[in-house]
């Protein structure tokens, strides 16, 4: 197999581990803390985890390993989306577990839970891990969206790992996915089956977090290869000096990449889902918003500009929220097959007319005629409008032309406004990861068996003191069942990892809300560029912009 220079100079980096993980598996002691409880809703989850709630959180330190010697064979799943540095959970994972016993195995399940379900499996060796070292993406076995959330299922994952001598399970994934790692672990206790379950905190979108997790893998990598690429598009507008670039990127419940990038590179305009919730913003104030960056730079002769979207946006807007429910109301049933039924738009447009409220109807009809169909033509399973397919970066842009054009009419306005388009999302989720995620990700895996060879479960592997050099960072694990509330999901209350929004009241967001004035006025581009893996510290191992103010 060919492979590129970089690929092969990756293969042979050696990934840094926390000092305490540097010692030697047999050097290797644990330190408990306290008793732990959920976020909220502490009875109700307390009595859907009574096997594993209130655990205590544990840190690893230098010291007599004392876990009780066993051969381990234990099983890796890969889960939802891809996030950089995938391949190194399963590396740190597998050299840990070779390095206390190399008769211990590790069963990669293959496309997601739904290996372990259909028993579709492959055991690692030596040759076949090292081909995927330091690389990005989730090819090593597969990713996979199947929830494991019933009795069944439960059951059959008990009966495989009976089958193949599994003492423990390793659910690399997000927010969902360790919450069913939370799940599956309380039913292996509760049937005692002798299985533990150990969780990974992974996504691009940068939700999963709290006090304990500081960062989701992935995350680092994917907004420094959105950045480098906004700088890039920065440098092409104050080049040409023509176009206004609206970028939409990853990020539909919360928008810490958008954040993220901003900070990267300080473009003219980032709108941030959570204030645009909290203001209760209009489309028309944010596009009145936007319209005024555009203004102000045209009246001092700069026809050009970039402004950052994050993809969930318009469901933050209370309006369009409205207009939603109401859509999803008014093609319940069979009137959404006398809808379809309706051989033309002009009459599509007119049951929509008739069959919406007078105020959410005025929003619709601001709309861009593309983004109106798209909210009828692309529905979810259960006949909902699929919020993340709308092209929002056209929606704005589109918004924003007829406040230009409107203010061009009074008077006002006297420049040029050419938009151009762009979503950054799976161009970051597969690339190499840096120099951070590939160090964190492998010290995640090593410290998931370390939590294994202790006997943990329904655990999460935990990594902290990021911001510092790697030598001085903190391996332990915490109980999954801390990060939990209780949430209304598809009609029903489901036990589920709470989403960690951007705050606005943090650190990160009170930096960019410091100078956005002056970036929307102003030409203030920070031009990153590409991602450093050989040379200095400084540049080549540089945590998040967003890490880096929360500790400061």
């Amino acid at each position: 197999m060919k492979i590129s220079p970089l690929q092969k100079a990756r293969y042979e980096y050696s990934p840094k581990l926390p000092g305490m993980l540097r010692n030697g598996i047999s050097e290797i002691c644990v330190k408990e803390g306290e008793e732990t409880q959920s976020v909220a809703d502490q009875e109700a989850i307390k009595a859907l985890f009574p096997n594993t709630y209130g655990k205590k959180e544990i840190t690893f330190e230098r010291g007599e390993n004392t876990s009780a010697p066993k051969k381990q064979v234990v099983g890796v799943i890969l889960s939802g989306g891809q996030a950089p540095g995938g391949h190194n959970v399963i590396c740190g994972l597998y050299d840990a577990l070779k390095a206390t016993n190399p008769d211990n195995e590790l069963f990669g399940f293959k496309n997601g839970p739904s290996g372990l379900i259909d028993d579709d499996y492959l055991v690692f060796d030596d040759k076949y891990i090292d081909e995927y070292r330091n690389t990005g993406g989730f090819d090593i076995i597969g990713s996979g969206r199947t929830k494991l959330e019933t009795q069944e299922q439960f059951a059959i994952a008990a009966d495989v790992c009976k089958k193949h001598g599994i003492t423990a399970i390793v659910i690399i994934g997000g927010d969902d996915s360790n919450t069913n790692a939370a799940v599956l672990a309380e039913y292996f206790a509760a049937n005692n089956t002798g299985v533990q379950v150990i969780g990974c905190p992974k996504t691009i979108d940068g939700d999963l977090k709290n006090e304990d997790i500081e960062i989701s893998f992935g995350f680092d990598t994917a907004t420094k290869t959105y950045s480098e690429v906004i700088g890039n598009i920065e440098r092409d507008a104050n080049s040409a000096k023509k176009y206004w670039h609206f970028i939409k990127v990853m990020g539909r419940s919360a928008s810490h990449v958008a954040l993220e990038c901003a900070l990267e590179t300080q473009p003219n305009i980032c709108l941030i889902s959570e204030e645009v919730a909290a203001k209760k913003m209009s489309l028309s104030q944010i596009a009145d918003y936007i319209a005024d960056s555009v203004e102000k730079r045209a009246a001092k002769g700069m026809n050009f500009g970039v402004a950052i979207i994050p993809e969930g946006v318009v469901e933050f807007v209370p309006e369009f929220s409205a207009l939603i429910a109401e859509i999803n109301e008014l093609l319940a049933g069979a009137k959404a097959d006398a809808f379809n039924a309706l051989p033309t738009w002009a009459e599509k447009y007119e049951f929509i007319k008739n069959g919406l409220t007078k105020e959410s109807f005025e929003v619709f009809d601001i709309l861009p005629q593309g983004i109106q169909q798209q909210l009828f033509l692309e529905r979810d399973p259960h006949g909902n409008v699929q919020v993340s397919l709308i092209e929002s970066e056209k929606l704005f842009s589109a918004l924003v032309a007829d406040k230009l054009a409107q203010r061009k009419a009074a008077g006002t306005y006297t420049g040029k406004f050419n938009p151009l388009h762009h979503f950054f999302g799976y161009e970051g989720r597969c690339a190499f990861p840096s120099n951070f995620d590939a160090d964190y990700c492998y010290s995640l895996g090593y410290n998931a068996f370390m939590l294994i060879q202790y006997g943990y479960t329904g655990y999460l592997s935990k990594i902290s003191n990021l911001s510092n050099p790697a030598s001085e960072w903190v391996a332990g694990g915490m109980p999954i069942t801390k990060m939990m509330n209780i949430e209304r999901r598809h009609g029903e209350d489901k036990p589920v990892i709470k989403k960690a929004l951007v705050e606005l009241d943090g650190k990160p967001f009170k930096f960019f809300e410091a100078n956005r004035d002056q970036w929307a006025e102003e030409t203030c581009y920070v031009y990153p560029g590409a991602i450093q893996y050989y040379g200095p510290a400084e540049v080549c191992d540089l945590t998040t912009r967003t890490l880096a103010l929360e500790q400061e």
